[in-house]
């Protein structure tokens, strides 16, 4: 009997995330076994060279590999449309390696300003020391990525939506600009997911997630994933990955497949959520503005609905008042929680200025539109109406 689960090309993504890259042992258990395990038995001493030199590749070392973690990325692939992906410990593991592993110094680096503070801190404080130039632009304005983009590149940073403040980036017109000067294009897919917007169809390289997000989405583990060619994944990075070490723990992985199959169906309800709370606060007297991509009022809502299915799960309010109307709006909250994760099955907000984005100076802040205001809100599957209503009296408090 063959327990392992091919595919079929006509299935759909619903039935590729429940399915896709699952192999059984041979108990033919119906849930994706963990096999927890830090180093896998050679028969002989001849297979155990063979398996080192890859003239035999198999499973040997937790490191280089897991059963476990590679269902996990088989289904990543298959629902991202990559040909190959490898699994990181966490989101941050899967931006730092995707990028690492291209770069070294003299090399040049261009990255949209619009950044986690994270990833911001990567491409401006630590590729510089070791001799990499970068440079920051934009995101929105194609005019500073053509400029910026004249001079030889190596790779090109950047997410869309950005976090907080869900900045677009033209992924057809940049990813084209980019390879003309020679770089490799990492897209940050975080905030859209696979479901709503799938870089490489727009001419992406490399595609990088916090599975820690929707993926998992429910609060408990962490996680990370790199996808793109299958050259790019097994030359480039799976050395960095086997030698550097930012191993996905199997029973994480087993976590991310558990929450892969019931993503499609999370996610469609908290983009709904998210649209009409965005919707009805649009026009509320506390704000200045609740930024949701494919509202009619927001500046690139054009391009939101060209590369978006939907606009996410969430939302952005600039609170009048600053920090302290922020504060009494994230302190008179009852039902959604204060934390700086996102993509949960609860409803979480935080204040980016103060917690995320905290290490920005305050030019940094504003030029990604981070306002002392500005409230990043992760829509959960609650009911609508008790979100709402919680939402509502926390903006009376404020």
């Amino acid at each position: 009997m063959n327990y392992t689960r091919d595919i079929r090309p006509e299935w759909g993504i619903g039935t590729r995330m429940v399915h896709g890259g699952t192999t059984r042992s041979h108990y033919a258990e119906t849930a994706e076994a963990i096999y927890l395990t830090s180093g896998d038995v050679s028969p002989s001493a001849e297979e155990a060279q063979a398996a080192f030199d890859n003239a035999k590749p198999r499973f040997v070392y937790g490191r280089f590999g897991n059963p476990t973690v590679s269902m996990f990325e088989e289904r990543m692939a298959l629902l991202e449309g990559a040909e190959a992906a490898r699994a990181t410990a966490s989101g941050m593991a899967a931006v730092f390696a995707s990028l690492a592993c291209l770069v070294k110094s003299g090399d040049r680096v261009v990255a949209a300003d619009a950044l986690f503070g994270s990833c911001n801190y990567i491409v401006q404080e630590l590729l510089p020391k070791w001799g990499v130039e970068t440079e920051f632009v934009d995101g929105r304005d194609l005019d500073q990525w053509k400029k910026a983009l004249s001079k030889p590149t190596k790779a090109v940073l950047l997410e869309t939506p950005s976090n907080p403040s869900l900045r677009l980036v033209d992924l057809k017109a940049v990813c084209d600009l980019a390879h003309a000067s020679g770089a490799q294009v990492i897209v940050d897919n975080v905030f859209a997911t696979p479901l709503l917007q799938r870089p490489l169809d727009f001419g992406a390289d490399i595609v990088v997630y916090s599975a820690t997000k929707h993926i998992d989405g429910q609060g408990r583990c962490l996680g990370g994933v790199i996808l793109g060619t299958a050259k790019y994944i097994d030359e480039t990075l799976q050395p960095f990955i086997r030698h550097t070490g930012p191993s996905l723990s199997p029973v994480n992985a087993w976590v991310l497949l558990k929450g892969l199959e019931t993503l499609e169906l999370r996610l469609q309800r908290q983009c709904d959520s998210a649209e009409k709370i965005a919707r009805a606060l649009q026009s509320h007297a506390k704000l200045n503005h609740a930024h949701y991509p494919t509202l009619e009022n927001f500046p690139q809502v054009d391009l939101a609905r060209k590369q978006m299915k939907s606009g996410g799960s969430m939302v952005s309010l600039d609170l009048k008042g600053g920090k302290e109307a922020s504060f009494r709006f994230l302190n008179a909250l009852r039902l959604v929680l204060i934390s700086n994760n996102l993509g949960d099955s609860k409803s979480l907000a935080t204040h980016p200025a103060t917690t995320t984005h905290q290490r920005l100076s305050p030019e940094q802040k504003a030029a990604q539109g981070i306002t002392p205001g500005l409230i990043r809100l992760s829509v959960g599957l609650e009911d609508l109406a008790d979100l709402l209503a919680d939402v509502t009296q926390a903006l009376d408090a404020a």
